[in-house]
């Protein structure tokens, strides 16, 4: 027998609701592992969010490896985004959140058409931030519109920051997840993707047909996924967006993660030796444990020992992603790589030239890979070069989300045009499709990729940067062996402290770090910088700061 608030609740809902939708409102409640959910209808597309995939990760849970959630028993509503992962959000995200983050936030949301009848492929969005900043809830991250297309949409949240990635000598003794240890928002990110394999199916979704797609740290997180043995089987297809260049062997290792958080103990107070050292530190709030961590300290770090890790390299969750691909240890998966025009490092930096060199590492182990790069931006921006995290509202076909009323017809077509390809990839693990500019495979050999061109139109040709970029990537290998300051490989932080350095700035660029937010950049090097400021920051006064910088002594 229903409960007096589960009778009242359907009262509500039904009173609430519009005619049409009352006439398809048993679609939108369904039954997952746990127990049974109500979505919403709108426009052709059933949507359930705030669905929990893991137990809370709170009190005793802070720092485990996800446990599973508890059932319920009423009709659990699930139209809402839960809270994302905890975390301090920033002025200027691309994609700010919808929601006030908390540290119960393990939730996933689905889209997919109604009208489906067979099973659906499954597209599941994994989103960047650095590993201390995002979530599931941004507006321009919604599924909707791939879900129009034939696919179902998954997102889901990971801790981040602190909740994210943490260790002690005294967590590691104790191994309560037996070896799980260190990378807690990527084992949420498994955790996730073992929920839809169990749970999909209820949604109509082929749990055999799973493709998953990052951003930034999100990409990053897909190559963790694609060489991981805990993932195989999970998904089928893989894509990457500015996920950089598929390397870990200079990520900490969980030995230098336990001296960094042992840091971060030692600042609240907490000494690592304490035999309640754990307890003591999961009893201080989360904001204590965030401690304003974000974006910014990642390029301005406060004073003092560092006191945040990103990912560790364990061996087991995060493991050398150089060997696994050189090795062909990782899942053999068709995989969609590219970065865009505007990235961050410029054209031989971490992410165009990382997405070329990973791309090709994996189609030479008869991997199918499709290279892109991105290059349109949305004629109300008014400024050349696509900067990181602008493809993203367009892979999604959410242009006109993204840019409301300044979305112009020919924004519209570009989004209409990448997101078909993302679903031809979903549906068949080639993005090819009818009506499409062929989009050819990549091969070191001929190096063609995809360009989503400056003028809205999909060019497939060779990588016209492709000699530009061998030629810098290697001056960047010469620049980090000859141990001294230069644009490509010292942080812009180094250069501003050391007095030297600094009065060869004030002559070339005294406009730049004079500027009053310089030092949100002193985590960049100038070749990064310089796709912000590429005025400023030319070819030639790169060079010519380069040669006087050779000049003073080599930094200790």
């Amino acid at each position: 027998m229903k409960s007096l608030a589960s009778k009242t609740l359907m009262v509500a809902a039904l009173t609430c609701a519009p005619i049409s939708a009352l006439a398809q409102a048993p679609s939108a409640v369904i039954s997952v592992e746990q127990g049974k959910i109500s979505g919403t209808l709108e426009e052709g597309v059933a949507s359930w969010k705030g669905i929990p995939f893991a137990a809370p990760p709170v009190g005793a849970l802070r720092w485990r490896a996800p446990q599973p959630p508890a059932p319920w028993t009423d009709v659990r509503p699930a139209t809402a985004y839960s809270a994302d992962c905890m975390q301090k959000p920033f002025g200027g995200d691309a994609a700010p959140l919808g929601t006030t983050p908390a540290e119960d936030c393990l939730y996933a949301n689905v889209w997919k058409p109604t009208e489906a009848k067979a099973k659906l492929p499954v597209v599941v969005w994994i989103y960047g931030g650095g590993f201390v900043n995002g979530g599931a809830s941004p507006p321009t991250y919604s599924g909707a519109n791939l879900a129009k297309q034939g696919v179902l949409f998954v997102s889901f949240n990971y801790r981040l920051g602190r909740f994210g990635t943490f260790a002690l000598p005294q967590l590691t003794k104790q191994d309560p997840d037996h070896g799980l240890l260190g990378n807690y928002g990527m084992l949420d990110q498994i955790a996730a993707l073992k929920w839809v394999q169990r749970n999909i199916a209820a949604f109509g979704g082929d749990p055999s047909n799973v493709t998953i797609i990052g951003e930034s740290a999100g990409g990053l997180s897909v190559h963790t996924l694609v060489t991981t043995p805990l993932a195989r089987g999970l998904f089928q297809k893989a894509m990457v967006l500015s996920g950089g260049n598929a390397e870990t062997s200079e990520n900490p290792s969980l030995a230098d993660a336990e001296q960094i958080l042992s840091n971060f103990a030692k600042a609240n107070g907490v000494s690592p030796d304490d035999p309640k050292a754990m307890e003591k530190l999961r009893a201080l709030s989360a904001e204590q444990v965030t401690d304003d961590l974000s974006m910014i300290q990642l390029f301005q770090p406060k004073p003092g020992p560092k006191t945040f890790s990103g990912p560790v390299r364990d061996g087991k969750i995060v493991v050398d992603q150089g060997q696994a691909y050189a090795s062909g240890r990782f899942t053999h998966v068709p995989m969609v790589i590219g970065a865009t025009s505007a990235d961050m490092g410029g054209k031989s930096g971490f992410m165009i030239a990382g997405a070329r060199s990973a791309a090709a590492r994996i189609a030479k182990q008869g991997v199918p890979v499709w290279h892109y790069r991105f290059s349109y931006v949305a004629e109300s921006v008014g400024q050349p070069g696509a900067q990181h995290a602008t493809d993203v509202p367009f892979f999604f076909d959410n242009a006109a989300i993204k840019y409301g009323a300044q979305t112009t017809p020919k924004d519209d077509a570009v989004g209409k045009t990448i997101s078909a390809y993302v679903v031809n990839f979903a549906k068949t693990g080639d993005p090819n499709g009818a009506g499409l500019p062929a989009w050819p495979k990549y091969d070191p050999a001929t190096d063609a990729l995809m360009d989503f061109s400056a003028q809205g139109a999909a060019v497939p040709q060779k990588d016209p940067w492709g000699e530009e970029i061998d030629k810098g990537v290697a001056r960047l290998a010469a620049a980090r062996a000859s141990g001294r300051y230069n644009s490509l490989t010292t942080p812009l932080g180094a250069l501003l402290d050391d007095p030297a350095a600094r009065a060869v700035l004030d002559r070339h660029i005294l406009d730049v770090v004079s500027g009053p937010q310089i030092n949100m950049a002193r985590g960049l090097t100038l070749a990064a910088l310089q796709a912000y400021l590429p005025q400023q920051l030319t070819e030639a006064k790169l060079n010519q700061i380069d040669t006087e910088l050779a000049t003073l002594p080599k930094p200790r």
